[in-house]
């Protein structure tokens, strides 16, 4: 067979399933070999096709580098089209977390702090959604090396009584998540594991978050993080 030759970049437009479709048929290549080489199960793809799974975040994500050098695309066709296609359907503003979502991340927060976040939420909550957000952020940074861990990512799928790409997928879930759609699994897999607490000066905005971080033995220290953004707060 011969070769395919790297794909024409195609128009911004272009969203991620069609390119996919196109270049598997231009390559002569099935939806079941790109997954295999994305290291994700075959639903995965035909999602992505489908346009039944939104395309991940390029930032949070490692299967658009597999794709691309599986499919010899340009090094940012999938990125650029995920990123259009992203900003394209976020017309629509997020609802926030759940009440029970927000009350298990606020109990991560320093107490008296916590305390002024729900009542300054009475007033206006948008403070608080947004602090949500930057705090999503910083578990999701810290999870996204998990994808660069293969073997541990098996030992982690064998301790859990699942498959390594099944693993792999609640991870990608997890790291394209928005706190309105923060489950408490996310929270108990994801969260808790790794943000030992937080707190946020109500006056700079600036936040700051303890990380859990496991020594050479397995047990875990804390590390801080600080985030030093301004929150933009209502008047």
């Amino acid at each position: 067979m011969k070769p395919a030759r790297p794909a024409a970049k195609p128009p911004v437009s272009v969203s991620v399933g069609e390119l996919l479709r196109q270049r598997l048929r231009e390559t002569n290549r099935s939806a079941e070999e790109l997954a295999e080489a994305a290291h994700v199960p075959a639903g995965y793809i035909e999602e992505l096709i489908t346009g039944r799974r939104r395309p991940p975040l390029p930032a949070r994500t490692d299967v658009y580098e597999r794709m691309t050098q599986f499919l010899r695309l340009g090094r940012n066709d999938l990125a650029a089209c995920a990123s259009a296609e992203r900003a394209g359907s976020a017309s629509t503003p997020a609802a926030g977390p759940s009440a029970s979502i927000r009350r298990s991340l606020l109990a991560l927060c320093e107490p008296e702090t916590a305390g002024s976040l729900e009542r300054r939420a009475r007033q206006h909550d948008g403070e608080l959604a947004e602090l949500i957000q930057r705090l999503l952020n910083v578990a999701q940074a810290s999870v996204r090396r998990v994808l660069d861990d293969q073997i541990g990512l098996r030992v982690a799928a064998t301790q859990s009584g699942t498959t390594y790409l099944a693993m792999r997928v609640r991870v990608l879930d997890f790291l394209d998540a928005t706190p309105d759609t923060l489950t408490a699994d996310d929270l108990t897999s994801f969260v808790r594991p790794r943000i030992a607490m937080w707190d946020v000066d109500l006056q700079t905005g600036v936040l700051r978050v303890v990380l859990r971080t496991p020594d050479m033995n397995g047990s875990h220290r804390r590390r801080p993080v600080i985030r030093g953004v301004r929150l933009s707060r209502g008047k």
